[in-house]
């Protein structure tokens, strides 16, 4: 089942840790390719200074205070895409960043196009996937736009970990430490297949 903007419309940091365990969809050139969200970070507004909303409502940030459930997609460090998901309410900047998946549809294909190797960080699920800058602003609430999340398997609380964000560079504290990264560590999700 397909979640509703309803699910989106909460805490971030309570959608980033319900995000872990459930189904990223992506048609590509005809082809579903599905994958478990297995890890995620939670980004929370313009106070938060490793928060691209820190800049204020530009260009690229507009996406982050529009309505919750869309796509948030940008260009980083030259060369990766990285997928996100705006939360809480219109006007109020905030997202859950997409940073690994593990593959369970399409997997040849994601195979592929990472020339064999895995996808864990948002560029390379972005990579695998075939996510770029044309599904920035996609409403991840619908099936028309060939990108959004399902509801997948339920993943306990001992089995997440929560820690620090990573790859914040010169974000100062208390950002830096924030615990707001949740992780699948060590376990392989079971599908239901």
């Amino acid at each position: 089942m397909i979640f509703s903007r309803d699910f989106y419309n909460r805490s971030t940091l309570k959608v980033a840790r319900e995000l872990i365990g459930t189904r990223l969809v992506r048609i590509l050139d005809g082809v579903k390719l599905v994958g478990l969200i297995t890890e995620t970070e939670a980004y929370i507004s313009q106070k938060d200074l490793a928060c691209h909303a820190k800049a204020g409502l530009t260009p690229r940030t507009a996406v982050m205070f529009g309505e919750p459930g869309h796509a948030y997609v940008y260009f980083t460090y030259g060369n990766h895409w990285m997928l996100n998901v705006v939360t809480e309410r219109e006007g109020f900047p905030a997202a859950v960043l997409i940073r690994a998946i593990q593959p369970i549809e399409g997997i040849d294909v994601m195979l592929e196009r990472r020339n064999g190797r895995d996808t864990f960080g948002p560029g390379k699920l972005c990579q695998a996937m075939g996510i770029t800058k044309s599904e920035n602003g996609v409403d991840l609430t619908e099936t028309t736009g060939d990108l959004w999340i399902e509801t997948g398997v339920k993943v306990p609380n001992s089995l997440v970990t929560k820690g620090p964000r990573v790859g914040l560079n010169n974000t100062p504290e208390p950002w830096l430490s924030k615990p707001w990264r949740f992780l699948v560590k060590n376990w392989r999700l079971e599908t239901g297949d």
